[in-house]
């Protein structure tokens, strides 16, 4: 991977318009005024600080032991559990009737679940579990759709100390086999069917194919019923979650671990290659995750959270079943599809159950713009009092319509930048204390320590891009990469010695703010020249008649790389569009925004971006087709017809 060494970037070295935090935002915050001097002041003391805010059955004596690098222990002697200081500290202290979720499934059912709803719940799956001999240290695989039973099986997990291992439920069935065996799972709870855009879609069929093959781990498979799908049966292995609860006593002990015990597996490589699965400590974890939920979103007491991920990532993992729960939050979750039945579902949700604060994907936010404000605007959005973004950076233009239609033109944004690996927020900026900049991470998380270097492992200059580096462990970080110590070591820390680098590019403007870039190896090289496909794309949309845009690096024997766009179309915009060479006009647009180096090779307008139900944009298959090869693997997209449509217009044209 190379640096972006010495590029600049237009945003890094032009003043841009800010918002402060007005004094109305502030009013009311529980955030200290000087939590980053605090944080620098000592930092080890700080995050001991931040984990003394849950509940230890055996207090911890040492914050970090980093002599075997880079595997770090934090609170390493200490012991708690997961559930309960998601849970039952809540329901001790007085407070288990507060709503935790207010659970919505797309054809439009409805559970509104309280604190004490969960104690019970948890209690009982967790006896459930123990009844089929799972015990701590075991690992359960979940393969399920966005259902209140799937952070009931989490929880119960981490209330005995079995370890789960979470997989997206759009995932493939060799998918889920490799994840299976990489783990040594003894049980895999999944679902009759998910629900998605009135469609019926096969879980425990796919869990079954998965598991034709013997040589698995797998004793029994656990069945939640939600789609009413015909479905086979395997005597002895298989059985019903509600025939199985039904008949599990309702107290459950918990027993306390000690903070390094593995919480959860989450797998980051595609259905090809051997799964890389990392694995998250229990005290660490939860200390990063629960502090920054109640801090990048300035938590308060009567806030309703909505965080649109599905819990078959980490940002679901995060920042729906821990981060919100830990702190005793009252959050949405919602089972269905954005636009289904109509583009109007996501605001119905937030009218309805006036959600404060609402944290979802830049390529959510870009086609809702497709869309036109129209559609929001027709709702009350104005309980929403903060936004925040995740997932990739946000283009200015995206974070300014966000703002300004979603958050009634005054709801700060947090942009967050964290990964998998990270566990939590890294950089974000701090809404009550911090003048935002559309598009910008700007700081460190407190207690986080991050360094942009070039290639050379030397820190870059205000104005210029290099290398997002971590300089000191944090308590959410990986522990490792589930049975492979050493190719842990070689992906994460073997470029820069001493530092964390995952990938990504980033740049230190003049006021010393950060600004992500993506991945750098999505940064292009053509003729010599570095580009970030993440600065085109965000050009691309600045103009009028885009959407949406993705951009790749095609092979070219010329120039090395070359760069091709795809554009969506705003609906608004179409009558006019068919004006013009929209092509011919999008390129010179470029070129005199970002330079003529920059001008793409080919773009092409089309439909829709092929994305996973996440919401990820797959430039590496739009990345394949520009270079002649087959698309790949499709069986993660929400539609993978898109991507047909799309590979059928670029071979049409290479012919």
């Amino acid at each position: 991977m190379s640096a972006p060494e010495g590029d600049k970037i237009e945003k890094l070295i032009n003043p841009i318009e800010t918002y402060p935090p007005s004094p109305e935002f502030i009013a009311g915050t529980k955030i200290p005024a000087d939590i980053r001097e605090h944080a620098e002041a000592d930092r080890l003391e700080f995050w001991a600080e931040q984990a003394r805010t849950l509940e230890w059955e055996t207090p911890f004596t040492q914050v970090l032991d980093w002599s075997n690098p880079p595997f770090a222990k934090w609170f390493a002697d200490g012991k708690l559990n997961v559930a309960v200081n998601c849970v039952d500290r809540h329901v001790h202290a007085g407070r288990g009737d507060k709503v935790a979720i207010h659970w919505i499934g797309e054809p439009g059912d409805t559970r509104t679940i309280t604190y004490n709803d969960l104690y019970r719940e948890v209690q009982r799956a967790a006896n459930m579990l123990e009844d089929l001999g799972i015990k701590s240290g075991d690992v359960v695989t979940l393969y399920l759709p966005m259902l209140p039973e799937t952070i009931v099986a989490m929880l119960a997990c981490a209330r005995i100390g079995a370890t789960h291992s979470v997989i997206f439920g759009g995932f493939s069935s060799s998918a889920i086999r490799s994840r299976v065996d990489n783990s040594g799972a003894k049980l895999v709870i999944t679902a009759d069917g998910s629900l998605r855009k009135g469609r019926k879609f096969p879980l425990k069929e796919t869990v079954d194919e998965a598991l034709a093959e013997p040589g698995h781990s797998v004793e029994n498979v656990i069945v939640i019923k939600r789609a009413d799908k015909e479905i086979d049966w395997q005597e002895g292995r298989d059985l019903w979650w509600h025939d199985a609860i039904a008949t599990t006593a309702e107290k459950h002990e918990p027993q306390a671990f000690d903070a390094e015990h593995p919480l959860f597996i989450l797998h980051t490589s595609g259905t090809t290659g051997t799964p890389k699965g990392l694995w998250h400590s229990t005290g660490g974890y939860l200390t990063q995750v629960a502090f920054t939920f109640r801090t990048s979103f300035d938590l308060r007491d009567d806030d309703v959270f909505w965080c649109s991920a599905d819990v078959g990532w980490v940002t679901g993992h995060s920042y729906i079943a821990y981060g919100p729960l830990a702190n005793g939050a009252t959050q949405i979750m919602y089972e269905g599809a954005h636009d289904y039945p109509s583009l109007d579902r996501w605001f119905e949700i937030i009218e309805e159950y006036k959600v404060t604060t609402f944290y979802t994907a830049p390529t959510a936010i870009r086609g809702f713009m497709k869309s036109g404000r129209e559609i929001p605007l027709r709702h009350d959005l104005s309980s929403i009092r903060l936004l925040g973004s995740v997932g990739e950076p946000i283009n200015p233009e995206a974070w300014e319509w966000f703002r300004e239609v979603i958050g009634s033109d005054r709801a700060p944004i947090v942009d967050t930048w964290w990964q998998t690996e990270t566990g939590s927020h890294i950089i974000t900026p701090i809404a009550t204390l911090d003048a935002l900049k559309p598009g910008s991470g700007q700081k460190p998380v407190p207690g986080v320590v991050v360094e942009v270097i070039d290639e050379q492992g030397n820190r870059v200059n205000p104005g210029e891009m290099g290398l997002l580096t971590i300089t000191e462990p944090w308590p959410s970080m990986a522990r490792g990469i589930w049975g492979d110590e050493q190719r842990f070591i070689e992906t994460y820390w073997s470029q820069f010695p001493g530092r964390y680098f995952a990938g990504d590019g980033a740049g230190v403007d003049l006021d010393g703010d950060l600004w992500l870039l993506g991945r750098v190896d999505d940064v292009m090289n053509v003729s010599g020249h570095r580009l970030s496909t993440t600065e085109i794309e965000s050009t691309l949309v600045d103009h009028d008649l885009v959407a949406e845009s993705a951009v790749i690096g095609a092979e070219d024997e010329t120039t090395g790389q070359a760069v091709v766009g795809f554009v969506v179309i705003k609906d608004s915009q179409r009558e006019a569009a068919s004006q013009l060479d929209v092509e011919a006009e999008l390129r010179a647009f470029v070129a005199k925004r970002i330079g003529a180096i920059a001008r793409p090779r080919q773009l092409y307008v089309v439909a829709e971006l092929p994305k996973t139900r996440s919401g990820k944009i797959m430039r590496r298959l739009l990345k394949n087709v520009a270079d002649g090869k087959p698309a790949g693997d499709t069986s993660t997209l929400t539609d993978a017809s898109v991507m047909a449509v799309i590979e059928e217009q670029v071979l049409a044209r290479q012919a």
